[in-house]
């Protein structure tokens, strides 16, 4: 294994092919929606569950603070009383772990990364392009974002970079940056929010719904920044970075109305992201909000053409709506 070259990849690999990024979605100015055509939309639930669980997070801040003056001091107390703190060391320490173990995303380290974070953040309007590193992913398929004082960054798994081995996917890995950059350009990684939302992980179905509106806002932004890229991402989750040629998309995404029941609900209300079927789901259809609460409708027939109005149309048409990424129309969302 020693002596192969990393730009093609080790004995058995096919050579890598020279990447060429397709062109950005045109940005309609003002348009804010679901289409990869305006800046993204923000999740319908995102506000109102956050303002729920902020206001349950200060009272329990308020609380907490009347028990220690009480002469109360248990550790739940303790804790509650210096969560701000705890916030701030804990960003800062793993911001620092990035610094000192992480490979910074640079021109000549991940180049084809570091372009992907600075087009996503060129797209969503960000001021400063975010730092961005990789870490060993030791075979998991991972991602994040976070900050501390007032920079941001995100970190990419290495296991990232080899999607699907020889056949590599690079708009899968963009959809991916553009995922966690929205993350940052949405504001969920500010300290401040965090310190808002502490109590979210104690809070059953409540705090886990904040989250999962919250990844489908970042998925509102990776789609805006790599429509191409959504599909396999999502068969990437699902199978991993060698077998996700094998999953089919739109048959997972069939499935987010046909698995019905009390457990498939709870398992999603107590999921910190949407389970994969709705996920696949919300990124086919574009036309609303990704489901929440409860399981997505089943997939619409297309509208019949005026002649063939009562009648069967001719084969083929008003058929089973079209696969992803063939001639599938995105619908602009714009909330009322």
């Amino acid at each position: 294994m020693t002596g192969w070259d990393p730009r093609v990849g080790p004995p058995g690999w096919a050579p890598q092919q020279p990447y060429s990024p397709p062109p950005p979605p045109v940005i309609q100015q003002g348009s804010r929606g679901l289409s990869p055509f305006g800046m993204p939309a923000r999740h319908s639930w995102e506000i109102p569950l956050l303002v729920i669980v902020i206001v349950a997070t200060v009272l329990a801040y308020l609380f907490a603070l009347l028990l220690l003056l009480s002469g109360v001091s248990g550790q739940i107390v303790l804790v509650l009383v210096f969560a701000p703190l705890l916030v701030y060391l804990g960003r800062g320490m793993n911001y620092a772990a990035q610094r000192v173990n992480g490979v910074k995303m640079s021109p000549t380290q991940f180049p084809e990364g570091f372009r992907m974070v600075q087009e996503a953040a060129a797209r969503f309007g960000m001021a400063t392009v975010p730092d961005a590193y990789v870490v060993t992913g030791n075979g998991q398929i991972n991602a994040f974002a976070s900050g501390h004082g007032f920079r941001r960054y995100v970190v990419v798994y290495s296991d990232l970079f080899e999607i699907s081995g020889a056949a590599r996917n690079p708009e899968a890995l963009a959809f991916i940056i553009g995922h966690e950059v929205g993350h940052i350009a949405a504001g969920h990684v500010s300290y401040w929010r965090q310190v808002g939302m502490f109590l979210a992980p104690f809070l059953p179905i409540l705090g886990n719904s904040l989250i999962r509106s919250q990844e489908y806002t970042a998925d509102n932004h990776g789609f805006c920044n790599r429509p191409q890229g959504a599909a396999t991402a999502m068969q990437t989750l699902a199978a991993g970075k060698y077998l996700n040629n094998l999953v089919g998309f739109d048959e997972m995404a069939d499935r987010a109305p046909q698995e019905k029941g009390f457990f498939v609900w709870i398992v999603n209300a107590m999921a910190s992201h949407p389970v994969l079927t709705w996920r696949m789901s919300a990124l086919r259809d574009r036309s609303r909000h990704g489901k929440l609460f409860w399981r997505p409708d089943a997939p619409q027939r297309p509208p019949v053409p005026g002649p063939y109005a009562g009648q069967q149309p001719p084969g083929g048409y008003g058929g089973p709506p079209p696969r992803y990424g063939e001639t599938a129309t995105y619908h602009e969302y714009r909330p009322h």
